[in-house]
């Protein structure tokens, strides 16, 4: 088990190790769900729309869309 502690500004350190498993590197956006009372921290990367797709009928055509918009984010 890690452990990490909040900051003033409310901010955690994400262990090193945990990092490294989930390839969390600078910049990776993070979620936050609450789940039956637990917290759920989890990265919001390439494979986490993947898991996403399909489930809501759309032949993946939601991934392709949320990829495109981010393309252009890192465009701008």
């Amino acid at each position: 088990m890690e452990t990490s502690v909040v900051t003033v500004k409310g901010q955690i350190v994400v262990p090193c190790k945990i990092r490294k498993k989930f390839g969390i590197k600078k910049g990776t956006k993070i979620a936050f769900i609450e789940q039956q009372g637990k917290l759920i921290i989890q990265p919001l990367d390439k494979s986490y729309f993947e898991s996403l797709a399909g489930m809501l009928g759309t032949e993946g055509d939601m991934l392709k869309s949320l990829m495109e918009d981010k393309k252009r984010e890192r465009q701008l």
